[in-house]
C-alpha cells in the first residue's frame, strides 16, 4: 500500500524552482550579483578581464551565454553599446535589469572638459538636478527589473539620437556619466533590486537572497569606512587618470582629480587636449598619473614629457581581483590602496 501511494505523493509535491541562469556585463556587477546568489549559483560575465566595456564586441561564446540567460544584470547601453544592441535579440526570453535606469541609481553629469575643476565642491551628492522621473521606466516593475518586453526599444541606440551626439569613433556622449558602479551608494542600493529579481525567478530561495543582500551591504559599508581612512592623506593630492571613469568614486571620497587623458566614453584625446593636460600637470605638480589595463599606456608619455610624475595603474573593473561574492568590497579597497599608494609617494 505504501509502495503504491508513493508515486502519487511525489506527483503532488510541487517541483522546486531552479536557480535562474544569470549573466552580468562587467566584473563589479558580477561581484554584486554573486554576493546575493551566494552558494546558490555563480553568475556569468560578458566583458572579459582586460577588455573595455566601451567597445567590447561579444564573442560567440559570450553571445551563447547571453542567449541562455534567464536573468541579465547590466549597467546600460551608454557604457556597453554592443551589448545594448544584442540584448534585445539574443536575450529576448530573459528578464533584463538595466542598473543605470533604476530609480535608486544616482547619476553625475558627464564631464567634457580637458581639465577638471579639482578641489571645487562640484559633486552633488543629492543629485537633485537629475530627476529620475524624466527617465522612461515603462519596462520596469516596482523593483526595477524588466519583464516580457524588457523595454528594449528604450535602450536601442537608434532611439538615443536626440540625446546623444555620436562622435567619429562611434561613441556616444551621454548627458550622464555611465560609470555608476563606482559609487558605493549605488552598489549598495542595487543589492535589494538584485535580490528582488532573483526572488521573483526563484521564490523558494527568496529568504536566502534577502539575507545575502543584507550581509553584502554590511561588507560594502565596512570597505567604504576603511577606504575613507586609507584615502585621508590623499585628500589634497592632485592626480591624472587615464580615462574619466572614476567620477563617482571621487565624489564618494572627496578626491581631487586634475584631469583625464581620455574622456568618459574613452574617446581618443586631441593633441591640444594632451598639451593642456601636460601644462596643467607641470603647473600643479600632480603627484601621479594612473594607467589602465584596458588601454594602451603610450599616451601617458605625452603628458609626462618634461614632468617628474609617478605612474601607477588603476582599474575601474578590478581585473586582477578574485571574482565572486567578495569582489565589490575588495574592489573598493583596491582602488583606495592604489590611489593612496601613488599620491602619497
Amino acid at each position: 500500500m505504501l509502495r503504491s501511494a508513493l508515486p502519487a505523493l511525489l506527483l503532488a509535491t510541487p517541483l522546486a524552482a531552479e536557480v535562474p541562469v544569470t549573466v552580468t556585463d562587467i566584473a563589479p556587477v558580477q561581484g554584486l550579483v554573486a554576493s546575493v546568489m551566494g552558494d546558490l549559483g555563480s553568475p556569468g560575465v560578458l566583458v572579459p578581464q582586460g577588455a573595455s566595456p566601451h567597445d567590447h564586441a561579444l564573442a560567440p561564446s559570450e553571445a551563447r551565454s547571453l542567449q541562455n540567460a534567464g536573468l541579465v544584470f547590466w549597467i546600460g547601453p551608454d557604457l556597453s553599446p554592443d551589448i545594448g544592441r544584442k540584448i534585445g535579440t539574443i536575450a529576448s526570453g530573459a528578464t533584463v535589469v538595466t542598473l543605470a535606469d533604476l530609480p535608486v541609481t544616482q547619476h553625475l553629469a558627464t564631464r567634457d572638459e580637458v581639465i577638471f575643476e579639482a578641489g571645487d565642491d562640484d559633486h552633488d551628492h543629492d543629485h537633485d538636478d537629475h530627476d529620475h522621473d524624466d527617465h522612461d521606466h515603462d519596462g520596469h516593475d516596482h523593483d526595477g527589473h524588466d519583464h516580457d518586453e524588457h523595454g528594449q526599444d528604450d535602450h536601442d541606440h537608434d532611439g538615443h539620437d536626440d540625446d546623444h551626439a555620436e562622435d567619429a569613433h562611434g561613441h556616444h556622449h551621454g548627458p550622464e556619466d555611465p560609470h555608476v558602479w563606482l559609487s558605493p551608494d549605488n552598489a549598495a542600493a542595487w543589492l535589494d533590486v538584485i535580490a528582488g529579481a532573483l526572488s521573483e525567478a526563484d521564490p523558494e530561495n527568496a529568504a536566502t537572497y534577502a539575507a545575502n543582500a543584507e550581509t553584502a551591504r554590511a561588507e560594502i559599508d565596512a570597505a567604504v569606512a576603511q577606504a575613507r581612512e586609507t584615502l585621508a592623506p590623499a585628500q589634497d593630492a592632485r592626480y591624472v587618470v587615464f580615462h574619466d571613469g572614476y567620477q563617482y568614486f571621487e565624489a564618494a571620497f572627496g578626491l581631487k582629480v586634475l584631469g583625464a587623458i581620455k574622456l568618459s566614453d574613452a574617446t581618443d584625446p586631441s593633441p591640444a587636449h594632451l598639451l593642456a593636460l601636460r601644462e596643467a600637470v607641470a603647473k600643479t605638480g600632480a603627484a601621479c598619473i594612473f594607467a589602465e589595463p584596458q588601454f594602451n599606456p603610450r599616451l601617458i608619455d605625452s603628458v609626462t614629457e618634461g614632468n617628474e610624475v609617478a605612474v601607477a595603474e588603476l582599474d575601474p573593473l578590478g581585473s586582477t581581483l578574485e571574482p565572486g561574492p567578495g569582489f565589490y568590497p575588495a574592489f573598493i579597497t583596491d582602488l583606495a590602496d592604489r590611489i593612496a599608494g601613488c599620491t602619497g609617494r
